[in-house]
């Protein structure tokens, strides 16, 4: 869809704001998936959790995502089965990130 509208744009020889894309990061079980997404500024990482235990998305706010209001310094909060929460990412850069409860689910997210 984006390459079409920007090629509408390209033909019509006006600019075209970029698309920023919604990431999901599913917490299954023991792990993250994907565990390393590539993503661009602007963009905004959603963590669900189906699991049946509480986890967490610790360290990924740290940096990409400083200054959104609200913020935690490093920590996405305790995220319930069933639910989710959304970073938006407003830096470039690279963030490893864990469950503060199991330190062995890890993953890393690249921004570009």
């Amino acid at each position: 869809m984006k390459r079409i509208i920007a090629g509408l744009a390209v033909a019509a020889g006006t600019a075209l704001p970029v698309l920023a894309e919604e990431h999901r990061v599913t917490i299954r079980g023991m792990a993250f998936e994907p565990a390393l997404p590539e993503i661009a500024v602007g963009d905004t990482v959603t963590f669900v959790n189906t699991g049946r235990m509480t986890r967490t998305a610790s360290a990924i706010v740290r940096g990409l995502d400083a200054g959104r209001e609200g913020a935690a310094a490093s920590h996405t909060g305790r995220i319930d089965p069933d639910a989710a929460v959304r970073v938006p990412i407003i830096r470039t850069g690279a963030a490893d990130y864990f469950c503060s409860d199991h330190s062995s689910m890890r993953g890393r997210i690249v921004v570009n």
